[in-house]
């Protein structure tokens, strides 16, 4: 009987790579106030009051200010939120 030939055992690596972050952006806005944000930042980011002051200054200064990273899915519920408080807000990828 012939011997079977034995194929040389092959080894791979298989990398996971972590899912990307997504950024939530708010963009200024001449309509809303900015006490108004500030309780839209402290409501639907559950921030204190000084670091939602905070964000919302860097939206009005700067015209646009990531206010959350995280998951995409959890980023696309509070984007959705602000906007349903009137704020204009988007998604981008971390990075």
């Amino acid at each position: 009987m012939a011997k079977p030939k034995l194929k040389p055992e092959i080894k791979t690596e298989s990398l996971v790579s972590a899912a990307p972050k997504w950024n939530v952006v708010v963009l200024n806005d001449p309509i809303n106030y900015q006490a108004y944000v500030v309780l839209a930042f402290m409501n639907v980011l559950r921030l204190a009051a000084p670091e939602a002051k905070r964000l919302m200054r860097a939206v009005h200064e700067e015209g646009r200010a990531t206010v959350w990273t995280g998951d995409r899915e959890r980023a696309e519920m509070l984007s959705l939120e602000l906007q349903q408080w009137h704020l204009n807000s988007l998604l981008e990828q971390d990075g």
